[in-house]
């Protein structure tokens, strides 16, 4: 496909509506993210980003005034997901994917969100746009460890921000494809710690997430990552 041309794209819009009936009243969101019919990964929602949504819905009082970075952002259903629940956020990809960015907008649009930033942010660079983010709170990042040479990547760039922001995490959820792709040898190589969270903890281990139509077997995992506890009191000390 020829991607430099101004041909209008085919467009489809996928509704998720995230629940929590449990309160009382109960409370809801809604939101509207559009599909792009591009053979680029980041135009599509991925059973991933439901899931992280789900997390993100379920620990909105936690996000509300809360700086929030996503990277990969492709369709922006997370980071989307936060802004709705009160969170200032910035959405990013790779500034060699102007279609995703495009995208990235285009998902804000769609939910009446005007002040989102949305920035070119290719993983490993450190670029001036990564330096002068303002501070993080928390960072998302939707099946970022798709393939398997951009996972170094994606972690020099979460081990610069949160050596800028030791008291930040990064929030991932991923899909097991191979037994034989680990992240747990670059996590040491760059001081960063992960907890592992179970899905039924946010009610996120079903089929139909918001909504949704994910497989069954989606076998979509999330860990949340912070620098190593010695690396963070180090940073936040020379920060004072």
């Amino acid at each position: 496909m020829d991607h430099s041309g101004a041909e209008t794209p085919s467009i489809a819009h996928k509704v998720f509506t995230f629940e929590d009936k449990k309160k009382k009243p109960a409370e809801s969101l809604t939101v509207c993210i559009p599909e792009v019919l591009d053979p680029q990964y980041g135009m599509y929602v991925w059973p991933c980003a439901v899931v992280l949504a789900q997390y993100l819905w379920t620990r909105r009082d936690r996000l509300r005034d809360k700086t929030v970075l996503e990277l990969g952002a492709g369709v922006s259903l997370p980071g989307v997901v936060a802004a709705r629940c009160g969170a200032t956020v910035i959405l990013s990809d790779s500034d060699k994917t102007p279609l995703c960015l495009q995208n990235c907008r285009r998902s804000c649009e769609a939910n009446g969100l005007q002040d989102v930033l949305v920035l070119g942010l290719t993983w490993g660079e450190i670029s001036p746009d990564l330096v002068l983010l303002p501070q993080l709170d928390v960072i998302l990042g939707s099946d970022v460890f798709y393939e398997p040479q951009d996972f170094e990547d994606v972690l020099v760039t979460v081990a610069f921000l949160l050596r800028k922001n030791p008291r930040a995490q990064f929030w991932t959820t991923y899909q097991e494809r191979s037994a034989d792709w680990s992240i747990e040898a670059l996590l040491l190589r760059w001081n960063l710690t992960c907890v592992d969270v179970r899905l039924d903890h946010f009610g996120a281990d079903g089929c139909d997430v918001a909504g949704s139509t994910l497989p069954g077997s989606h076998s979509v995992l999330m860990m949340v990552v912070t620098l190593s506890a010695d690396l963070a009191a180090l940073e936040q000390r020379q920060q004072k």
